[in-house]
């Protein structure tokens, strides 16, 4: 590669965020993708199903909205070949686990009341993004 091109190849790229700026996105994006999964929960629960599956239905739709736009807006990952997407599925079956195990523990553990879901909810979700949001910056779209 020539020197203009690799000059040409670094101004087409936007520059890394930071550990802050990263941070910061993948809140917002994980507060978006939160409404996703809970509001996602809420309707399958509405609908009859069973507490376990509807928790897991809303994690795999949450998880993927959080996916694509972490991607690109959080990491500002290039686009990937089956090794990133790979590190990926196997980050959020880990998580998907954790997520609903959490959950199912909760929902045992909690006293009855009209918020137990929800409590049970925040607290398996807020498990899973803290897991998340470190080997998502440090494996699936560290900086190659």
């Amino acid at each position: 590669m020539t020197t203009s091109e690799a000059a040409s190849e670094t101004q087409a790229q936007p520059p890394k965020l930071g550990l802050a700026a990263q941070l910061t996105r993948f809140v917002l994006v994980g507060g978006f993708s939160a409404l996703v999964d809970y509001g996602s929960y809420q309707l399958i629960l509405a609908l009859g199903v069973w507490v376990h599956l509807a928790k897991a239905l809303g994690f795999v739709f949450g998880t993927t909205t959080a996916y694509f736009l972490n991607k690109r807006f959080t990491f500002q990952a290039a686009p990937s070949g089956a090794g990133r997407l790979g590190g990926f599925i196997l980050l959020y079956g880990v998580t998907f686990f954790v997520n609903v195990g959490v959950n199912a523990l909760f929902l045992a553990l909690l006293p009855a009341s009209a918020l137990k879901i929800t409590i049970a909810w925040v607290i398996a979700q807020a498990t899973a993004t803290a897991i998340n949001f470190v080997m998502l910056r440090l494996v699936v779209f560290k900086p190659r």
